[in-house]
């Protein structure tokens, strides 16, 4: 059993956002869904919680009401193997209402936040000053982080 959980707060669309999340991911599952009884806070038998893994990480979705909302102080970071993979997941959690922020931030269609980060661009990160200064400075222009331009800064092409 994981020791650490990650908790996600939904106002009524845990199950959703759990199906949704496992569409997106390798080794991804629902592991149980649990629901209010007529001794709940809502409608006996709408969900109340569901535990699910995405590429092996536990995380639980719960329905407690719409009075909270994220932000991106804490988010889900993916770190992507490629370009094609920042693309596909970023636009996936994008689609239907999900809002970009900066620098592989966004806003998924259910209010939780995650970065969408090629794993390459930590090198871009790390050693000649010079180097990483251009690269960072690429980076805080973008939203969707584009690796080839990371890398162009950084070799200063």
């Amino acid at each position: 059993m994981q020791k650490i959980v990650t908790n996600l707060w939904y106002d009524t669309q845990a199950e959703e956002a759990a199906e949704f999340y496992c569409s997106l991911f390798p080794d991804s599952k629902i592991i149980r869904v649990l629901r209010f009884t007529d001794s709940g806070m809502r409608e006996a038998g709408s969900v109340m919680t569901v535990d699910f893994e995405l590429a092996g990480q536990r995380f639980t979705g719960i329905n407690g009401g719409g009075e909270y909302s994220y932000t991106h102080a804490m988010s889900l970071l993916i770190n992507c193997d490629s370009q094609e993979e920042v693309d596909r997941l970023w636009d996936a959690l994008l689609a239907d209402g999900g809002k970009e922020i900066e620098c592989g931030w966004l806003f998924d269609k259910y209010g939780v936040p995650w970065q969408v980060w090629p794993a390459e661009a930590d090198e871009l990160l790390t050693g000649d000053p010079a180097a990483v200064d251009r690269a960072t400075a690429a980076m805080l222009k973008m939203k969707k982080i584009d690796l080839q331009l990371m890398r162009d800064a950084y070799a200063n092409a």
